[in-house]
């Protein structure tokens, strides 16, 4: 055992294009906190302009069928500002905004509320993209997707910018946003738990050159993998209290489900 130890450490260290994720949980279910993290991509369908430019100030989702305010909620957007679309095509994307939300649920509408500095690039001129209805009460896309807890999602919103902007009689530029949105499941998860707490573990999965750690809770030895690729991972469980043996075997994750590898009670040498 103290070589498959040797060889993991190894592994984890040296392994060429290796990620290393560090958790720790602290929910006592073992489930993840009973959370989905939702994951907003921005993407786009090519257009023959020079740039599309759209001032993205602040996404929100409705998860309940209220459709007023209070079934809204605000999801934290990283970079607030301009967003060239055409920066994201091809099957180029960018991450808009993350959120965990209590699950399962399910998600109803997304709101995009837009800014003032939007437009439109053509042969190199710069024209304003009006764009009133998203700029006061937010354009509002449907949605209809069920997530499932402990499961990481990502949900697109797919610009077709080809389609969206329409040039008036007066010659002027109005954005009537044509968009897709879809969401799916990144991976799968995996939860368990390992005691004792005084072997002090630590629990690693690989898979290839994909290398995750957790650091299983202090109290009630949970831990948790999320966003996984599906596949066979091996799992080992490293004491670091040399007093206690390591243990290993594999799992095998599926997109979209939470696997439950048990518990494991790590012996005396």
């Amino acid at each position: 055992m103290k070589t498959m130890r040797a060889l993991w450490i190894i592994l984890t260290v040296f392994l060429g294009g290796s990620f290393i994720f560090l958790s720790c949980n602290k929910n006592s279910s073992g489930t993840g906190g009973g959370v989905s993290h939702l994951q907003v991509m921005l993407t786009d369908a090519p257009a023959d302009y020079d740039a599309v430019n759209i001032d993205i100030q602040k996404v929100e989702v409705n998860v309940s069928s209220d459709t007023s305010d209070a079934g809204w909620k605000t999801v934290n957007v990283v970079r607030p500002g301009i967003y060239n679309l055409l920066d994201f095509k091809n099957g180029i994307d960018t991450m808009l905004a993350a959120v965990d939300l209590p699950a399962p649920v399910t998600l109803s509408q997304i709101r995009l509320v837009l800014g003032d500095n939007n437009s439109v690039v053509i042969d190199g001129q710069s024209y304003p993209l009006k764009t009133p209805s998203a700029q006061q009460s937010g354009l509002k896309l449907n949605i209809h997707s069920t997530l499932t807890a402990g499961i990481v999602y990502h949900l697109w919103i797919d610009f077709d910018a080809s389609r969206s902007i329409v040039t008036t009689g007066s010659g002027k530029y109005i954005l009537k946003p044509v968009i897709r949105t879809y969401a799916d499941a990144v991976g799968g998860s995996v939860k368990g738990m390992v005691l004792p707490a005084a072997a002090k573990p630590q629990v690693w999965a690989t898979m290839g050159t994909d290398t995750l750690m957790a650091l299983p809770d202090s109290t009630t030895g949970n831990y948790f993998f999320g966003g996984m690729n599906a596949g066979s991972w091996n799992l080992l469980f490293h004491a670091q209290d040399s007093t206690y043996k390591d243990t290993a075997f594999a799992v095998t994750v599926t997109t979209g489900v939470v696997t439950n590898a048990g518990t494991v009670t790590l012996s005396a040498k």
